[in-house]
């Protein structure tokens, strides 16, 4: 693997933008108009994975680094819940639901197979 310069060139970190858009983009909807508190928590832990990821790329080691990635992926699992809250409260649809739940579950792979890398003892960026 080539050293990684940017946290932008992250595929983990790429994943959870896409992610936190897709997030933004059903919660600034109508449905979510009088539910700021869930509005608000979706947001926020779907932003919490691509910034946790950006934060512990520059923490200068890699278990600091593999600290981050974990609440990172904590921060995914915790917008898969939040959509099924969004979904039971028909603010979603269960297909805009399982796009954006896979999105997050695809940004937990790409951060898991980061935290094996660092494990690895390789050089990171």
């Amino acid at each position: 693997m080539a050293k990684i310069a940017r946290f932008e060139d992250l595929k983990a970190w790429q994943k959870a933008r896409v992610l936190t858009n897709a997030v933004y983009d059903l919660t600034e909807r109508a449905a979510f108009a009088k539910d700021f508190r869930l509005r608000n928590q979706l947001q926020g832990a779907a932003g919490s994975v691509m910034h946790n990821i950006a934060e512990g790329f520059d923490s200068g080691s890699d278990p600091e680094f593999i600290r981050f990635l974990k609440m990172a992926r904590r921060s995914a699992s915790e917008t898969q819940s939040e959509l099924y809250l969004a979904l039971d409260r028909t603010y979603i649809t269960q297909e805009e639901m399982q796009k954006a739940y896979d999105l997050a579950a695809e940004a937990k792979k790409l951060i898991n197979g980061l935290i094996g890398y660092l494990r690895g003892g390789k050089a990171n960026g």
